[in-house]
């Protein structure tokens, strides 16, 4: 899987790259089965957008496919029994389906819902290049500045790192430094990064790091004067209208957070229960991963991106401009926290997130706004699912839906 876009299905301490091309049919969705063209994105009032999800999800508002199949009963037929998750999509601002399925909590036989907070896993690597775009926009730094501006002082064999590098994996950092739930400073992680062994010279080649990410979240810190989660609330979520996105600042109710199962079914606990520093996840962890979101927020951070609201739209340009090639792929490239790939009908970018027990997808195609999210608290189950094995079907029959709505 696209874990790139990278950890799926590997146990925290263990995230590779390894999935980069996984995933790289989800590309077509710029070009959707049946090669149809996309239709215009339906224009409807903002106001309208900013609704309950909830609301706005029945089965009459579902898209049908040319066969008149709604998004429910594609989901119906597609999901196996058995895992929880919830399922949002869109084409620009008009929102399709939201709808949760399965259980949250199967303890307490809580449904999933549009309101239950999952952890987005590396899709948080979106919200740090966002941050960092940012800063770049009110003048505190510059992509192409060198780390050591805001990290040194920086051994000789990464003394010519930038951010850019960081952003697009190609600094030559390693994958990670340790479990995810080490208990690491940012200084500590910071210090291990710096005197870890290179894998390649910086911008010579692609190789999927957390760490970066990781310390593009301490360069946040350092440009910023702020906490990591605080400057993205400020000057990200709380623009975009996302207010249960975070680490811990938005302190959701404990029975809206989803508990996590393993391929045997079980439980992880929570996200939360986790060890954590009181601010968040340790340094591992910190600014690649980790965060936690509703599918209603994930709506509303896919409208910020189609508009001004975070970034203005040359910043935006930068975040989806293919720029490294990733390897063992045709036609696959990644820019600034996102996959990228140039289709017939236009732009599509994309990225997942997963560990041993959850998984999540989110996709858009820049031309006609299509979105598409889906996250599971249980994507495996030994001997009887793995969602990661249709994340493809899933995710392009949900735009197939989406698209024929609008034809």
């Amino acid at each position: 899987m696209l874990e790139v876009i990278g950890h799926m299905g590997l146990p925290r301490c263990r995230r590779t790259a390894a999935a980069v091309t996984a995933l790289a049919a989800l590309l077509t969705l710029g070009a959707c089965a049946e090669e149809r063209a996309a239709g215009p994105a339906k224009e409807r009032a903002r106001e309208r957008a900013k609704e309950p999800a909830e609301e706005r999800s029945a089965a009459g508002s579902a898209a049908k496919a040319r066969d008149g199949e709604s998004v429910a009963d594609f989901l119906r037929r597609t999901i196996p029994a058995g895992p929880g998750g919830t399922v949002i999509a869109a084409r620009g601002d008009e929102l399709v389906y939201c709808g949760g399925f399965g259980t949250a909590d199967r303890a307490a036989g809580t449904p999933a819902s549009c309101r239950t907070v999952y952890d987005v896993m590396s899709i948080t690597k979106q919200f740090t290049a966002a941050a960092i775009l940012k800063l770049e926009v009110m003048g505190r730094l510059k992509v192409g500045d060198r780390i050591s501006r805001f990290l040194g002082p920086v051994p000789e064999d990464k003394q010519d790192i930038t951010i850019e590098q960081l952003l697009t994996h190609t600094s030559g950092l390693v994958e990670g430094l340790g479990d995810d739930y080490d208990p690491v400073s940012r200084d500590e992680m910071v210090r291990q990064a710096l005197a870890s062994k290179p894998q390649s010279a910086p911008g010579k080649e692609f190789h999927y790091s957390n760490t970066g990410y990781s310390l593009l979240a301490a360069i946040v810190e350092k440009a910023s004067g702020q906490g990591y989660e605080p400057f993205l609330a400020r000057h990200l979520f709380g623009p975009a209208g996302m207010e249960r996105t975070g680490y811990v600042l938005p302190r959701w109710p404990r029975h809206l957070v989803a508990v996590e199962y393993d391929s045997k079914g079980r439980s992880k606990g929570r996200p939360l229960d986790h060890p954590w520093a009181a601010d968040g996840p340790y340094w591992n962890l910190r600014g690649n991963g980790g965060m936690l979101s509703t599918a209603e927020d994930m709506f509303r951070w896919h409208r910020a991106l189609s508009g001004d609201e975070i970034l203005p739209e040359r910043a935006r340009e930068k975040l989806f401009a293919p720029r490294v090639r990733v390897p063992d792929s045709d036609d696959g490239w990644y820019g600034y926290g996102w996959a990228v790939r140039e289709s017939p009908e236009g732009r599509v970018v994309w990225h997942d997130g997963g560990n041993d027990w959850s998984l999540a997808v989110l996709t858009r195609s820049l031309r006609d706004g299509v979105l598409v999210y889906w996250v599971s608290n249980h994507a495996y189950q030994d001997g009887k699912w793995n969602l990661e094995d249709q994340a493809e079907k899933l995710t392009l029959g949900i735009a197939d839906r989406v698209r024929a709505e609008g034809d």
